[in-house]
């Protein structure tokens, strides 16, 4: 029995992984699919003689609207430098109170540096709000 806790330990992780993965692309498979249909579903109408301002919006697969990729950029690069701060900042404190004596923590200063990184690119990508009112998509806005 005791020979089997290395394998069932490098086993869950593996299979959390591979669950997480899978989950994430059928979500992806799933949303696609949902957006094509509606997308059909529209142009039938359309074809029908439906005035298409009367249709609803096909509802976008994101939060962000068409034409905003520099947000979207922005968003992830904050949030990756958001993540790794607070790793960075967790790994130092972690390694300070394991062994005072040892300059270990010094192992979180990467990260930290890597995500103050991030940040400031967030920052420097950011769409000045002229861009975001011109580029971003507006609610109920037509998509074909």
């Amino acid at each position: 029995m005791h020979d089997a806790y290395p394998l069932i330990s490098l086993i869950i992780p593996i299979i959390a992984v591979a669950g997480g993965i899978t989950m994430a692309i059928v979500r992806i498979f799933t949303q696609a699919r949902l957006e094509e249909l509606a997308r059909k579903e529209r142009i039938a109408a359309i074809e029908r003689g439906v005035d298409p301002e009367k249709l609803q919006p096909i509802p976008a697969s994101d939060h962000y609207g068409l034409g905003s990729s520099r947000i979207r950029r922005a968003h992830g690069l904050l949030i990756g430098g958001l993540i790794l701060l607070a790793i960075g900042l967790g790994v130092s404190v972690v390694f300070a109170f394991v062994d005072p004596e040892k300059s270990n923590w010094i192992a979180g200063v990467v990260p930290v540096f890597v995500g103050i990184a991030l940040l400031i690119s967030s920052r420097v990508v950011w769409p000045k709000e002229a861009e975001r009112a011109g580029a971003a998509g507006r609610p109920g806005e037509t998509r074909y």
